[in-house]
């Protein structure tokens, strides 16, 4: 699975060229980047995207110094299965 990242968003096209699967996030005043989207397409659910997303986005947020605020209910739970990324946590 090959990512695109932007400025605010991280995401994968499908077989047909479309956006199959993001998470988005959003820097706040206080720095942090606020995670409030998540989405995986029919075409790509059951396999693992999803947590390869926000693992992606794990590792950009440490690369870039910035602490986490999840919000989508994806995230808040994500961040739960993986207490080795609480560092990342505001």
């Amino acid at each position: 699975m090959e990512f695109i990242y932007e400025a605010e968003r991280i995401y994968t096209k499908g077989a047909s060229g479309g956006m199959a699967a993001e998470v988005t996030f959003h820097q706040r005043t206080d720095g942090a980047m606020s995670i409030d989207h998540t989405y995986v397409s029919p075409e790509l659910r059951g396999q693992g995207a999803a947590g390869k997303l926000m693992a992606a986005a794990a590792q950009r947020f440490r690369q870039q110094g910035k602490k986490a605020v999840p919000v989508c209910s994806y995230a808040v739970a994500w961040f739960q299965d993986h207490p080795e990324e609480a560092d990342l946590l505001k």
